[in-house]
């Protein structure tokens, strides 16, 4: 489970989220949505541990920062940042490690199966294509079977296929029971997949609801956001 409790993160007197509060259970998957400047990614850089924030972040009942915390959460940015001179299999070996992965390598093929890039496990970093990046990216925040995952503009630069295998990865992991929050500006990219919204607006969450609730109302997400952002 991931729990935000009064969140504020102040840029130079800006506050750039305004105590904000919200959880994602296990075995949920959750969007988070808004217009550029709404706030989404410093809030994910508080929640990543990348920044200093006010407030209280737990991972499954961990600070986020402590290294339970960590072990339990893996994030796949939006841009990937890969080492030049790692092949594409080392990088997900050295996640692996980094984590204290035992037994891995059998996961690790089937990654690269799974998302076509066992015929490139031997490419370096620096030879890559951003949607081989963005694949590589997604295998090091699977192999080290999360608990939470957060996902920033996942489909940006893959192909339909790996669209198509990345999709079928967040159904499983909601069923193995992790927490997966999709930080997007595609709304319908996830129409069929998520459990709860949240939209953000002006660094505050302006709406928050299950897919039953809208269900139980008749509304549809995408005109939800757009009279919420900009009405």
């Amino acid at each position: 489970m991931l729990k935000v409790t009064n969140l504020r993160k102040t840029y130079h007197k800006v506050e750039a989220v305004k105590g904000i509060s919200f959880q994602v259970e296990a075995g949920e998957i959750a969007v988070l949505l808004g217009p550029n400047g709404a706030g989404k990614s410093t809030t994910i850089k508080c929640v990543t541990g990348l920044l200093k924030y006010e407030g209280d972040i737990n991972i499954c009942d961990k600070h986020n920062k402590t290294l339970q915390a960590k072990r339990d959460f893996s994030y796949v940015p939006e841009v990937p940042s890969m080492y030049d001179l790692l092949t594409v299999y080392e990088h997900i070996e050295f996640m692996a490690k980094a984590y204290d992965i035992k037994n891995y390598k059998e996961r690790a093929e089937a990654l690269l199966e799974r998302f076509e890039l066992s015929d490139k496990r031997d490419k370096l970093g620096k030879e890559l294509s951003k949607g081989m990046q963005q694949k590589i990216s997604i295998c090091c925040a699977l192999i080290t079977s999360p608990k939470v995952i957060l996902f920033d503009e996942p489909m940006v630069g893959l192909d339909p296929k790996a669209i198509k295998e990345l999709k079928k990865v967040f159904l499983e992991l909601r069923e193995q029971g992790a927490a997966i929050i999709i930080s997007t500006h595609i709304i319908d990219s996830v129409d069929e997949l998520w459990d709860k919204a949240l939209i953000m607006k002006d660094g505050e969450v302006v709406f928050a609801r299950t897919r039953q609730e809208l269900v139980d109302k008749n509304e549809s997400l995408e005109q939800i956001f757009f009279e919420v952002t900009e009405g």
